[in-house]
């Protein structure tokens, strides 16, 4: 009995202790664990626009009033409210019967006077041969000459009061002066319109292309100007320079690009802004006259600038960081310092170089494991990627 429980104390001191196999497991686990992809982008400087986002408004490319140019009664409106009408359509017509028969008036005055025009022409030839031989005398002749000159002058007078009533008949019937959209008319048949109280009869506006009048601070252009002549930012030039995006006020974007027309030359000094204008093609006539829209304009570009995805940047009140993956799999955390946003990218102005491998998702999972553990980074696909515009960043704030 006594040698048996000898042999099981000595069995039991050759054993393993179990504080030593728990302090082994987890460093042969750690050994054994797979390396987690994560997916990473490739830092790379490229040039990429500054887009300016600006609140503008909407105006008609151009806007032509339709006014009676003789007196009379609208007899007739011959075109549809609201319609697109052709320059030299006819709108209105007036009661024409007064110039009509002024114009009938007109051609016979015209027509006595080329009566007597030819009666004084025959007159002064047969004189002519007579006082040269002086079978008549000077003054005879000379008064001949005179009244066929008088004729000559009166007709063409009358020739005159002929083109001015035909130009008054064709008044009272009022044509588009350019083509557009026609809104509502403003008199109705019957009503009196006269050439001496201006009176309006419709408003023609053209809308395809339209006008998108905006405003930006002067202090804006200025520190704008003021980096592209240090050097920071690149002067948009080229063909393609200066294109406009409208942005709508539900938040969508305008389909079709327009183009910048003109920067005006002074700063209002009431409001401290500078106007500019672009033409935005308008062929399905969405873009209305007087509507609020916001138009994004690239400036200026940003050279070298590297873009990743807003995910891979944490931002926090302590500053902006990124994790970068070297070539053996080993995790950095570096502080960037963040330009602007581009689209869902941000545009990182210092802290990266060329070529490094930048995370974008994998945090998740790394969470739940050591820092030394190596990862396997692999090529980022974005979903449903969209194309790239340039606003200013916003403040940092606390990554969720």
């Amino acid at each position: 009995m006594l040698s048996c429980l000898g042999l099981a104390v000595l069995l039991t001191g050759c054993l393993p202790g179990k504080d030593e196999n728990a302090a082994q497991a987890p460093a042969g686990g750690e050994q054994q664990m797979p390396s987690p992809n994560v997916g990473v982008v490739i830092a790379t400087p490229e040039t990429v626009g500054m887009v300016t986002q600006l609140p503008g408004r909407v105006e008609a490319s151009r806007v032509a009033q339709v006014r009676a140019r003789v007196d009379g009664i609208v007899q007739e409106r011959v075109f549809k409210e609201g319609s697109n009408v052709k320059a030299g359509q006819l709108l209105f017509k007036i009661d024409a019967a007064p110039y009509q028969a002024n114009l009938q008036s007109a051609k016979a005055t015209l027509a006595k006077a080329q009566a007597n025009l030819a009666q004084a022409k025959t007159l002064a030839d047969r004189y002519r041969p007579l006082v040269a031989v002086n079978a008549i005398s000077q003054q005879d002749f000379d008064n001949a000459d005179a009244a066929f000159k008088a004729a000559q002058a009166d007709v063409a007078a009358s020739r005159a009061a002929v083109q001015t009533a035909e130009i008054n008949l064709g008044y009272a019937s009022v044509t588009a002066p350019i083509s557009g959209r026609i809104g509502q008319a403003l008199v109705t048949e019957g009503a009196l319109v006269g050439q001496s109280s201006a009176t309006a009869l419709a408003v023609i506006q053209q809308v395809n292309p339209v006008y998108v009048n905006f405003t930006q601070s002067s202090t804006d252009a200025l520190n704008l100007q003021k980096q592209m002549q240090q050097g920071h930012l690149l002067k948009v030039d080229g063909e393609n320079a200066a294109r406009v995006q409208i942005v709508l006020e539900d938040g969508s974007e305008y389909g079709a690009e327009g183009k910048l027309l003109f920067s005006d030359l002074s700063v209002d000094p009431a409001t401290g802004q500078v106007t500019l204008r672009a033409e935005v093609p308008n062929a399905d006539g969405l873009l209305l006259p007087g509507m609020y829209v916001r138009v994004k304009i690239e400036q200026a570009q940003l050279a070298n600038a590297i873009a990743v995805p807003q995910q891979a940047v944490t931002r926090t009140q302590q500053g902006d960081t990124v994790t970068v993956v070297d070539a053996e799999g080993n995790r950095h955390v570096k502080p960037v310092k963040v330009r602007a946003a581009s689209g869902n990218r941000w545009l990182i102005e210092s802290g990266l170089e060329a070529g490094e491998q930048v995370m974008v998702d994998g945090f998740q999972i790394l969470q739940m494991l050591p820092p030394s553990v190596k990862v396997k980074p692999v090529p980022w696909t974005p979903v449903g990627a969209s194309a790239a515009t340039v606003t200013p960043a916003a403040e940092p704030a606390a990554q969720q």
